[in-house]
């Protein structure tokens, strides 16, 4: 499978954050922004780096926004230049726009312009600490659907010593562990007889409904 190309329109702290962690994953990334320094700065982790002015169409027209899968438009603020980019990467028939925003009424005029999906960085990530704080020993939980999420957890004191295929945990709670995670390092090739150690931490794929039930008889454990 050919690997997917993004642009990112915007290089402050979203924008930069979401080109670095899409080359990272394998994607050939686009990255432009109409200051040197931040291009400097993204240089060396991204496939491309271009200083330009999305108000530019000509110049922005030039850089063959119509291979990409996608755009991340992340200016913020400047919805003049937030509605340029766009129309420039509609043009060239991009197939996805994602922007960040930081209104309703922002979100309202990208989307008629023809944004797809837009994000309120600072909203998502006020929900996220928000859930994290109540979900006891889970360390993350990110919602995949509005029925599924993916969590990860520190072991439970009452897991250690005991392998996956004892703690049968499919059946008892409708969960799928999908990897073991050891800082950086993501094992998913798991043994089910291999016992579980103290300070590891798991990664687990279910209904939310699931997740909550396996929260309620946990958290206190």
């Amino acid at each position: 499978m050919s690997q997917k190309e993004f642009g990112v329109i915007g290089l402050g702290e979203f924008g930069r954050s979401i080109a670095i962690s899409l080359a990272a994953n394998g994607c050939q990334v686009m990255a432009i922004d109409i200051r040197d320094d931040r291009i400097q700065d993204i240089a060396d982790y991204v496939t491309m780096a271009v200083r330009a002015d999305v108000c530019d169409a000509d110049m922005m027209s030039s850089l063959g926004l119509k291979k990409l899968s996608g755009v991340v438009i992340a200016i913020g603020d400047n919805l003049e230049a937030s509605i340029m980019a766009t129309i420039v990467a509609k043009e060239a028939g991009v197939p996805y726009i994602l922007a960040k925003v930081s209104s309703e009424i922002q979100a309202t005029v990208l989307k008629k312009v023809g944004v797809d999906e837009v994000i309120f960085p600072e909203q998502a990530m006020g929900k996220r600490i928000a859930r994290n704080l109540v979900t006891g020993n889970f360390i993350d939980i990110v919602e995949l659907s509005k029925e599924f999420s993916m969590i990860a957890i520190d072991v439970p004191q009452h897991w250690i010593g005991k392998s996956l295929r004892e703690l049968n945990i499919r059946d008892q709670y409708g969960m799928n562990c999908i990897a073991r995670k050891d800082g950086d390092r993501v094992e998913m090739n798991l043994d089910p007889d291999r016992k579980l150690l103290k300070g590891e931490h798991y990664i687990f794929v279910g209904d939310n409904d699931s997740l909550e039930q396996f929260r309620k008889q946990n958290a206190l454990k």
